[in-house]
């Protein structure tokens, strides 16, 4: 396959096209003009070393293989080396058939990224690598770790389009632009996003990027009142005010799983006078939610009791039935799995058969509690 160009319609098409007859009816959804899978493979967790390495790659290559078309990493997992072994997986995905078009590759900038390990002398590593090329000044970077100037941005993206191998990037995510707001006032904070949004747009125009958004974990399910909140609304109204009603704002991602259900209950985003939850206002605003941490990291992978499990199927494996509650909840597109052995990708995505659970039998998971 080519690594140029994006995701197209056409291309996803074809990718639902190669499940025909095996995938459940509403395993591929459409979104922002692509098809989603309703699994996709995260790339979070691992050791920094070459066998881990080798785990995802084959990982992400049997997950394409198995139905998932979503692959999710950032610039800091693993120290860069997830979206390296990303690249390994395209060329593999190459040989196999598999086009550019047909896949929704996914990465984030925010957090300051070592390079492959950490550092002896971070500080110093920060200097050498961001600060003397004047990349960021030590008064753009928050708490020590978190920068999401332009320019800043402009190198992360130019780094993980290296990294993977790539020309361009589906979703481009500012990776829990809540970390400024422990360092910055509101105003700084809604100010440096502005900046960001902008050179976001730029990158949409310039053929670097697809779409983008924001990934965050407490930013969308704190209280209003809370110092880590954020108003999807009004971060929608800055998307608009910089490129109008075509903006490219057009994805969040935020944990959502059976132990982090708020996504769906808590109604904590003010529009106009009153308050729904964020997928609510999503969905309103056209605006696609993806969930991370489907299976909190595991927590919710084993040991759910039959309440939990067989209004949602009473499926072969607990890990199943976490991710069948996650790609079941309305207003989820897609729910990301942190996946680096090939044997729980093939488990995992078995779910591609089965269709999602439906929504009165999602409460009842939670009547039962």
């Amino acid at each position: 396959m080519s690594l140029n160009g994006c995701a197209t319609l056409e291309g996803t098409a074809r990718y639902c096209e190669r499940f025909q007859g095996i995938a459940a009816e509403d395993h591929f959804r459409p979104a922002q003009n692509l098809w989603l899978s309703s699994i996709g493979i995260g790339t979070y967790l691992g050791d920094a070393d070459d066998e881990t390495d080798a785990r995802y790659a084959e990982a992400v290559v049997r997950a394409v293989e198995l139905g998932a078309n979503v692959i999710d990493t950032a610039a800091n997992y693993r120290f860069q080396r997830s979206e390296r072994s990303i690249g390994a997986a395209f060329q593999d995905l190459t040989a196999r058939g598999f086009s550019r078009d047909e896949l929704v590759v996914c990465t984030k900038g925010g957090y300051l990224p070592f390079d492959g390990s950490p550092p002896r002398d971070v500080r110093r590593y920060i200097e050498e690598t961001f600060v003397k090329p004047g990349i960021a000044s030590f008064a753009d970077i928050a708490g020590g770790s978190h920068c999401m100037t332009p320019r800043y941005l402009q190198s992360q993206l130019s780094q993980s389009l290296v990294n993977m191998g790539l020309d361009c990037i589906d979703v481009y995510y500012v990776h829990n632009p809540e970390s400024q707001l422990s360092a910055v006032p509101a105003d700084e904070f809604w100010k440096r996003l502005r900046a960001a949004f902008e050179f976001l747009e730029q990158s949409v125009a310039n053929g670097k990027i697809r779409n983008y958004g924001v990934a965050t974990w407490n930013g969308f399910r704190a209280e209003p009142d809370g110092g880590g909140y954020h108003s999807l609304e009004h971060m929608a109204e800055i998307a608009r005010e910089v490129a109008g009603d075509n903006h490219h704002f057009r994805f969040i991602q935020l944990p959502f799983n059976l132990a982090m259900p708020e996504a769906l209950f808590f109604q904590n985003q003010k529009v106009g006078d009153e308050y729904e939850s964020v997928m609510e206002v999503a969905r309103a605003l056209g605006i696609t939610a993806i969930a991370s941490g489907s299976l909190f990291q595991g927590q919710v992978a084993h040991g759910l009791p039959e309440a939990i499990r067989e209004p949602l199927g009473s499926l072969a494996t607990d890990a199943q039935t976490g991710i069948q509650f996650v790609r079941s909840a309305p207003g989820i597109t897609t729910a990301l799995v942190g996946m680096s052995q090939r044997a729980h990708v093939e488990e995992n995505l078995q779910l591609m058969g089965i269709a999602p659970a439906q929504p009165e039998d999602l409460l009842k998971v939670f009547d039962e509690e």
